[in-house]
């Protein structure tokens, strides 16, 4: 077996979200790109990425990056980011000093990409994957390593490029189908109840098959809804689908509240 094949094997059987980007982490460092983020959303709208609690983000970049970048908006008006709403191949990051040259990119733009290079964030490529409805977008940034320049990234992809791409577009396929532990989590008894209400079962048929009051069934669709960010449990359910956070076997460690309802 080879090592391209073992990882494919050990990417494919991983259960959780987190072992799954774990092993990506560690392929890509093999390539040359040690800094990575990823993020996908099934919420876009001609004019917004949607509320980014929504989307699965993954990134082993620095606090102090993501704090910047994710936590201050920063990536909403991220070039490459606009880029790959548009575009479904991989683009390289050579690309942005052609537009900063020609004037393409706004003075919002360019801050963003000061930023980057402030922290080091210099040669790279990104890569926007083919989706199934203009709602859903995802693309992942691979950071070339300290010290490496954008003319021997492009070497690298002249020879690894298409095996790179293969091996994200295989990663997000696996990212995409396990549960997102994200800031939006839902207890044990929540996923029940919005499974039941999925099955056709009134709050009357669902209290009766958990064993509890109907009145407890409407407090933890309530709370489901409120978890979600959802003003009716229909988009609940939506959006615990879109997350894989129902209907699912493994991959979801306890929340702090089942524990709290488990004690």
């Amino acid at each position: 077996m080879t090592a391209l094949t073992r990882y494919l094997r050990t990417l494919t059987e991983a259960e959780t979200l987190d072992e799954a980007w774990r092993l990506h982490v560690a392929k890509m460092a093999d390539y040359g790109f040690d800094r990575l983020l990823y993020g996908y959303t099934r919420h876009l709208t001609p004019s917004s990425t949607g509320d980014i609690r929504d989307a699965v983000v993954l990134s082993n970049h620095s606090r102090e990056y993501l704090a910047g970048y994710i936590g201050r908006g920063l990536y909403r008006n991220a070039p490459m980011l606009a880029w790959a709403r548009a575009n479904t191949r991989p683009v390289s990051w050579a690309l942005l000093d052609a537009w900063m040259a020609e004037g393409r990119l706004s003075a919002a733009e360019c801050a963003v990409v000061a930023f980057n290079r402030r922290l080091g964030v210099v040669a790279g490529y990104s890569i926007s994957f083919r989706e199934v409805s203009p709602r859903f977008g995802g693309v992942v940034s691979l950071c070339a390593r300290a010290g490496m320049t954008q003319a021997e990234v492009e070497t690298l992809w002249a020879r690894e490029g298409e095996t790179i791409v293969l091996l994200n577009n295989v990663a997000h396929l696996k990212f995409t189908r396990l549960p997102c532990p994200n800031g939006r989590r839902l207890t044990r008894r929540q996923r029940e109840v919005l499974e039941w209400v999925a099955d056709g079962k009134t709050m009357q048929e669902a209290a009766l098959i958990l064993g509890v009051s109907p009145g407890t069934v409407e407090k933890h669709l309530r709370n489901a809804r409120e978890a979600l960010g959802a003003g009716t449990t229909a988009q609940a359910l939506v959006k615990a689908a879109m997350a894989n956070q129902v209907f699912t076997l493994r991959g979801l460690e306890p929340s702090a509240a089942d524990l709290r309802e488990a004690g």
